[in-house]
């Protein structure tokens, strides 16, 4: 196969086009979210993590092979020196019509206005509780109201969309799910309720017991509000319902109650250069390898990425009452 035969667009072995990419730019945080890692976190060597410039080559490859989505994520990605420098080069790319972010919030105050410049579209910001206190808890070390703040900057900055995440757990803060939809839609933004995910080992609460499925959360919230099914989709694993009366939509991620792989459209590349073809399996491909090796080679990285495709799994296999099979934590894959 030689670059002018390459493919127009990403085909896994179960006919499925990859047109996402999600891209963890670190490893680092300053949260240490109980969900997320472990509170005395090791994080990789400089050394092991993919160069910015690295990162650019290969999302370069991905737009060439027709993927036109891609998401910054972390750990948080804010606090890599030069994310921003990497953001504008990347919203300059041929072929990509959405360039987008998650992030913890903490430093959206400051540079949410440099991020709508740089060319950041849409915007997805965690937040699990309205409580200082339980954030505190949840967070380990945030600030409710710096990332707060943070939200109120990036509603001035002019993203096209701003979400809400809210990684829900029983007797946390499964009672708050209805006022962070009232925040929500108070403020025309969108929310997700997310099943917590069994990746990684943590040590502040056994997941079984605070799994609290998707569909209690769309029970609890319906004693409030009336959700509207729609029937378009966003391209990610999202369930969505309208908010009656508001033009906020309620997302539903749910590995666990709701299967979503069938329809499963993204990769994720992790801090340290491995292509993840699954957020719950460990089928993977060298990347950092490849551009390493062959540097500044783009067909060399580019039949690295088709060859991927056939190892994508079918779908995952999580089980919240097993410890985890995937040892790597959140911070590490890329939320």
């Amino acid at each position: 196969m030689t670059d002018s035969t390459l493919p127009a667009k990403l085909v896994d072995r179960f006919g499925r086009v990859v047109h996402y990419l999600r891209v963890s730019i670190t490893d680092r945080c300053d949260f240490r979210c109980v969900y997320c890692m472990s509170e005395d976190m090791v994080f990789l060597p400089r050394k092991q993590i993919l160069s910015l410039e690295e990162i650019q080559f290969i999302c370069r490859a991905f737009t060439e092979l027709g993927v036109n989505k891609i998401r910054i994520t972390g750990g948080e990605p804010l606090v890599r020196k030069g994310a921003l420098d990497l953001l504008r080069q990347l919203g300059g790319l041929t072929g990509l019509d959405e360039l987008v972010m998650t992030s913890n919030g903490s430093k959206l105050a400051q540079m949410a206005h440099d991020l709508r410049t740089a060319g950041v579209k849409r915007l997805n910001i965690s937040l699990d509780t309205l409580d200082p206190v339980l954030f505190k808890t949840l967070t380990r070390t945030g600030d409710l109201e710096n990332v707060l703040k943070g939200i109120n900057v990036a509603r001035e900055a002019g993203f096209q969309r701003i979400k809400l995440n809210a990684v829900i757990l029983k007797n946390r803060n499964h009672r708050e799910v209805a006022d962070l939809v009232e925040f929500a839609a108070d403020r025309n933004l969108d929310i997700s309720f997310i099943e917590e995910m069994p990746l990684g080992t943590v040590d502040s609460h056994n997941r079984a017991e605070a799994y609290y499925p998707s569909q209690l959360i769309k029970q609890d919230l319906l004693q409030r509000f009336t959700l509207q099914a729609m029937p378009d989709k966003t391209g990610g694993p999202s369930d969505y319902f309208k908010v009656a009366g508001s033009d906020s939509r309620v997302g539903f991620i749910s590995p666990h109650s709701a299967n979503f792989c069938a329809s499963c459209n993204r990769v994720r590349l992790t801090a340290e250069g491995r292509l993840l073809l699954c957020l719950g399996n460990e089928h993977s491909v060298d990347l950092k390898a490849v551009v390493r090796q062959y540097p500044g080679n783009m067909p060399a990285l580019k039949h690295a990425i088709i060859n991927a495709m056939q190892i994508k799994p079918e779908k995952h296999e999580f089980n919240i009452h097993e410890q985890p099979v995937i040892l790597r934590h959140m911070n590490v894959t890329g939320g």
